[in-house]
């Protein structure tokens, strides 16, 4: 019986481990995975409350990729200001030289935009 316990004890051990240390079972270490904070071809901006907006052009400027952290949306080249201004189903960029604000309907859900200094 002490045979059969010993094993069974010891494997209790080894599946207590990860959750007392930074030790992982778990092969691909998903959590430990170093993300870039800026996507490629990007345009960081800093807005009001503290959260960012990535914009990357695309086409030569005639649709900008809005990238948020819960969503990312393809916007195309609008209306007369058509260098500065994105839309698509209510949803409106501005850009404005190094300011942007990000707008659904006519409500604000980005404003004070300021493109980040590399």
């Amino acid at each position: 019986m002490e045979q059969l316990l010993r094993p069974i004890l010891f494997a209790v051990a080894l599946l207590a481990l990860p959750a007392c240390s930074d030790i992982s079972v778990w092969p691909f270490n998903e959590d430990k995975v170093e993300r870039s904070r800026v996507p490629a071809n990007a345009t960081a901006y800093q807005c009001d409350g503290g959260r960012k907006l990535y914009v990357r052009m695309l086409e030569n400027g005639a649709a900008a990729w809005v990238i948020l952290p819960e969503r990312e949306i393809r916007l195309e080249k609008t209306g007369a200001a058509a260098a500065t201004n994105y839309s698509y189903r209510g949803t409106l960029l501005e850009i404005k030289g190094d300011e942007a604000a990000l707008l659904e309907g006519s409500k604000p859900v980005l404003a004070g935009c300021k493109a980040a200094k590399s």
